[in-house]
């Protein structure tokens, strides 16, 4: 599943096609394509992991769930979930949810709870958070309400990062934690940005996916946690659990 960098990635790569006109709609998605042909591009924009194509008065939203995956101006072979046409080149995106959104986007999203945007709200975060304090931190990262773009990635690296195991509880983490947690999202949501335009993000991770701790030469505990059952990757000796 794309990540919100992942997707400030497609938005700067579809640059091209703002201003551009849609001749050719077409996919199996459960939408009225025909309500696209003729429709300017107003804008290309990223929320979290919601890629959104900005039209008059409505926009396309397009998430690409587990699997999902796109081409600019080129093919897969496959039937395309949505397929866009214009006068020069094309879009095309597949095994993806394709929905429309009504109205004005920079009313209808929070922009303040996307961690990519500039708009980002640390203390609006932080005040979620502390809404929850029963929630595991695994599931509070992937809360997308709180921290919208982080995903199963993130999460892994950023509580490794700052020492934090994945069950501790929210309301048991000192207020020093809690900001750091939400500093570090962040953060480590750019780094991502910038290892993956240079074609590294794998080489950089410390936990996701990995064995032994880097830390400690001991190994990782794996386990599928919290209500989101997310692949977690943590180390007991390093990794600091907070709460029952």
């Amino acid at each position: 599943m794309p990540e919100g960098p992942s997707i400030v990635i497609l938005t700067e790569q579809t640059r091209e096609f703002a201003g551009r006109t849609i001749l050719r709609a077409e996919g199996d998605a459960k939408i009225d394509t025909s309500r696209l042909l003729g429709e300017r591009v107003r804008a290309l924009r990223s929320w979290g992991k919601h890629f959104l194509i900005e039209l008059d008065g409505f926009s396309v939203r397009i998430h690409f769930l587990l699997f999902g995956s796109y081409r600019i101006n080129g093919r897969k072979d496959a039937v395309p979930r949505l397929s866009l046409g214009f006068s020069k080149g094309e879009l095309n995106f597949y095994a993806c949810s394709v929905q429309y959104v009504e109205g004005e986007l920079l009313r209808t999203y929070d922009w303040a709870g996307d961690v990519m945007s500039d708009a980002w709200d640390a203390r609006q975060a932080l005040a979620k958070l502390r809404a929850m304090p029963d929630t595991l931190a695994c599931d509070a990262v992937l809360d997308q309400a709180v921290f919208a773009g982080a995903g199963n990635i993130i999460k892994n690296e950023v509580l490794f990062r700052i020492r934090l195991h994945p069950l501790s509880r929210i309301g048991a983490l000192p207020a020093t934690r809690l900001r750091e947690l939400v500093k570090e999202v962040r953060q480590y949501s750019f780094d991502f940005l910038a290892w993956k335009k240079a074609g590294v993000l794998k080489e950089n991770w410390l936990a996701h996916t990995k064995t032994v701790c880097p830390r400690c030469a001991i190994p990782f505990s794996m386990g599928k946690l919290g209500k989101t059952r997310r692949r977690s990757f943590w180390c007991e000796r390093c990794q600091k659990r907070y709460g029952d």
